[in-house]
């Protein structure tokens, strides 16, 4: 099931050949540490019936500039303090995305450079700059955005009176092909359908430009083989690499690796746990080569990117990350979609809890989870380690309490969690279990 559309309005804010762009908190459930023009959706107390949508769209923008960025529009545009308005263009977020809004971006130059005095629970940051500027930021891997947005400053970029963005309404549902969104420059992510745990429907296969690296390419189906096949036809391949041995990481990626004769990368454990649920035999025609923490494994933007270890989900986890720490892709160490389950002969839970502490210590600007969007800063893996801690908690008093590991459950998830679930919540009670014994802090 794809979520709702919301209809939405945003401002691009032009002053002196500088536009003007805001970073959303990192807390943010929609587009969380994004550098995007300030704007949101378009409330009920918006529309007027009877009246075309286009003002509706226009006087929602003008308050969203005014709650985020203490800007009147209306009161500059009566003192003619606007100088032009416009739309310039709409897109619409992809299916695969959690949150969608179908975006109306209006062109609005002004006179003046005004005052700003931003929403401290919503916007972060504020900034004006060339295009130009912009653009060279998001291209070098210093910023977050949309691909709407870079379409607009590319647009701006190569005529600062364009008043419209051709490749703002790139087609993102094409039949043939997965379509990549670039959040970050040099980092391509193809959401490939694969055979993961609902809510989650597709993985991020990720491609790194420049180093022909292409990871966890795991398509469900031939046809979804046949999609991503498409989608990097024009793009060199020098090797792919696995982050773990789970199947929505790596089912058909021999395949892959075979077709294009290029080698697999992963951990040992990894190759080692793939061996022992399909058999040698996958990996014939295929040259593997083991990777271990701190490994380098790619180039992105003349820097390395090196292989972080991160088990605790699966002991044989990596997440590639780039030496600058501009961005680290922490596989399911954390989700954007869905709930990480730890336990089982490869997981360990205390393992799980240093390995969102070390990403977290590292800081990465923005943090790529395997299932979901990129998103910027670590406040996700801080509310995850956060929320594991109190659930440990949840755990250890219900355990001193006498209470049975199937009454922890219960209680813990048995009103909000889907019964298919379930067995999978007991996996993360009795990983939180065996820990706090590991620690002395409930009886063995």
């Amino acid at each position: 099931m794809t979520a709702k559309i919301h209809d939405a309005a945003a401002a691009v804010l032009l002053h002196e050949g500088q536009v003007l762009l805001v970073q959303r908190h990192a807390h943010l459930s929609a587009f969380p540490g994004y550098w995007a023009f300030p704007g949101g959706k378009v409330d009920a107390a918006d529309r007027i019936d009877g009246e075309d949508l286009a003002l509706a769209r226009q006087r929602a923008m003008a308050r969203e500039v005014h709650e985020e960025i203490g800007v009147d529009l209306p009161t500059m545009l009566a003192d003619h303090l606007v100088a032009d308005m416009a739309e310039i263009g709409a897109a619409t977020t992809p299916s695969v995305a959690t949150h969608r809004f179908a975006t109306h971006f209006f062109r609005v130059d002004l006179r003046i450079r005004p005052e700003l005095v931003l929403e401290p629970g919503e916007i972060a940051d504020a900034q004006w700059r060339t295009p130009e500027e912009w653009v060279t930021a998001w291209r070098e891997g210093r910023l977050l955005c949309a691909p709407p947005t870079v379409a607009i400053l590319q647009a701006l970029t190569a005529d600062p009176t364009a008043q419209s963005a051709p490749d703002l309404t790139r087609d993102f549902e094409p039949a043939d092909r997965i379509a990549y969104v670039e959040p970050v420059g040099g980092l391509r992510i193809l959401p490939v359908r694969s055979h993961t745990i609902p809510p989650a429907q597709h993985t991020n296969c990720v491609y790194i430009v420049g180093s022909g690296l292409l990871i966890d390419p795991s398509p469900a189906s031939d046809a979804e083989l046949q999609r991503l096949e498409t989608a990097i036809a024009d793009w060199p391949l020098d090797a792919i690499f696995l982050t773990h041995h789970h199947p929505d990481h790596c089912e058909r990626a021999n395949m892959l690796a075979r077709a294009h004769d290029v080698p697999l990368r992963c951990s040992a454990d990894t190759r080692a746990r793939i061996t022992a649920r399909e058999g040698k035999q996958w990996f014939d025609g295929v040259t593997v080569e083991c990777v271990a923490d701190g490994d380098r494994i790619a180039t992105w933007q003349g820097e390395a990117v090196h292989a972080i270890a991160v088990p605790g989900h699966d002991a044989g986890q990596l997440a590639p990350t780039a030496a600058s720490r501009a961005w680290s892709l922490v596989s399911d160490l954390i989700q954007g979609v869905g709930t990480v389950v730890v336990g089982g002969d490869e997981g360990d839970m205390a393992q799980y809890f240093a390995s969102l502490e070390r990403i977290i210590a590292l800081d990465p600007m923005v943090i790529v989870p395997s299932h979901g969007m990129a998103m910027g800063g670590t406040w996700k893996l801080q509310a995850t380690l956060a929320h594991r801690e109190m659930r440990e908690q949840q755990v250890a008093r219900l355990f001193d309490a006498g209470e049975s590991v199937e009454r922890i459950v219960e209680h813990i998830y048995g009103d909000s969690t889907p019964p298919f679930l379930i067995p999978l919540a007991r996996v993360n009670v009795e990983s939180h279990l065996h820990k706090l014994r590991q620690e002395g802090r409930i009886a063995a």
